[in-house]
């Protein structure tokens, strides 16, 4: 069985020969902590550093691939606004990101860092790219989902190299409430739904179109095993907006995806957000979505409860305590035999529950693999 099909198995509740082992991924401060302590891979690619892990495991096993991330199709803005450094201050910078977002970060940073995902970077808002109707004006010309380079010159050959590919293809893309705090940032966005709530609509429904074409679009062409919307929408105790009110204005989008997402063949529509999703999941279920990720536990979020509470209306993927990881030792073997008969019951690929931060040693991470192979069928 490869990848693909492990994956697919396993999120449908169907029956994989082994649960795909997934143990999560380390960021640049993540990495140079482990080479400082031992890990004897000097580059940034992941599969060498699983594959350093299990061999330090003692398993005999190799780093599959695991999801692929082609660009299918930009939903980015076109154009971007460029990016630049406005103001050099003693300790920090003011800059300007690719989204039009000006913000304050460390001097320590390029930025790639607001680009990419090299490493948590914390910063601090000034100014987001939508504050009256004009910035939106000029916003929605950037969203023109019939412009031919939303899809690159080589998409016919990356099409045809996909078809007969043997690790899971996922095509993900901002939900609405991800969106428009893009475009308002978040506390105009909380803001804005209690003094303007028919403005907020109107951006809502601009993005749910946009992504209705744009999918329409692609599926034309190559159907891919997940299509993962991207919604962090919620706090460590609560969701930051209320469930009714996430109804009123963004189910309805989730909704519209899904049907368009499962006519195409697509087999599983998947969900992220961080914080604390209980009170969300019954929403997703309604919305058709199959999967969720990453079940932080420091959020309140309990794999073992939801699967009591849910049943198997919900798969997920993620749920392993990072503080435990941290903590290592009796700690991290606690937290596998806790989470061990959700990975039992199917629908669950058990991973950090984010990435792993940079207090997590290289003996530690090795440990933690060791125990998460056994527990998929690995060992």
């Amino acid at each position: 069985m490869n990848g693909r099909e492990r994956h697919l198995k396993t999120l449908l509740f169907q029956t994989p020969d082994q649960v795909p082992l997934v143990p999560g991924y380390g960021r640049k401060s993540t990495r140079e902590t482990w080479r400082s302590q031992g890990m004897k891979v000097m580059g940034n690619d992941y599969d060498d550093i699983l594959d350093c892990a299990y061999a330090e495991a003692g398993l005999k096993v190799r780093a599959g691939r695991g999801d692929l991330w082609v660009s299918l199709a930009d939903t980015r803005m076109i154009p971007q606004f460029e990016e630049k450094v406005i103001e050099v201050r003693p300790n920090s910078q003011v800059v300007q990101d690719w989204k039009g977002n000006i913000c304050e970060i460390g001097k320590e940073f390029t930025l790639d860092y607001l680009r990419n995902a090299i490493d948590f970077v914390t910063r601090s808002w000034i100014k987001c790219p939508v504050e009256n109707r004009a910035d939106w004006a000029d916003m929605m010309r950037r969203y023109n989902a019939d412009d031919p380079v939303r899809f690159a010159p080589d998409f016919a050959e990356t099409v045809a190299r996909l078809k007969n590919r043997t690790e899971p293809l996922t095509f993900g893309f901002s939900g609405a409430f991800w969106q428009l705090r893009e475009w308002l940032g978040f506390e105009n966005l909380c803001m804005l739904f209690h003094d303007d709530p028919a403005w907020v609509g109107e951006m809502i429904a601009f993005w749910d179109d946009f992504m209705c074409r744009i999918l329409k679009k692609l599926f034309q062409h190559i159907v891919p095993d997940v299509v993962l919307v991207s919604e962090d929408m919620a706090y460590k105790s609560f969701s930051m907006i209320s469930p009714a009110m996430t109804r009123e204005f963004i189910f309805p989008s989730w909704k519209r995806w899904g049907e368009i997402v499962h006519a195409a063949g697509v087999p599983v529509y998947d969900i992220d957000s961080d914080g604390f999703i209980g009170e969300l999941i019954p929403l997703w279920i309604e919305a058709n979505f199959q999967a969720c990720n990453p079940i932080e536990v420091a959020a309140g979020n309990d794999i073992v409860d939801f699967r009591k509470r849910f049943g198997r209306n919900m798969a997920y993927h993620g749920g392993v305590d990072k503080r435990a990881m941290a903590k290592g030792g009796r700690v991290i073997e606690e937290e596998i035999r806790r989470i061990a008969p959700v990975i039992r019951d199917g629908g669950f690929i058990p991973s950090c529950d984010h990435g792993i931060p940079s207090d997590v040693s290289w003996p530690n991470f090795v440990h933690y693999v060791k125990l998460l192979a056994k527990e998929t069928g690995w060992e």
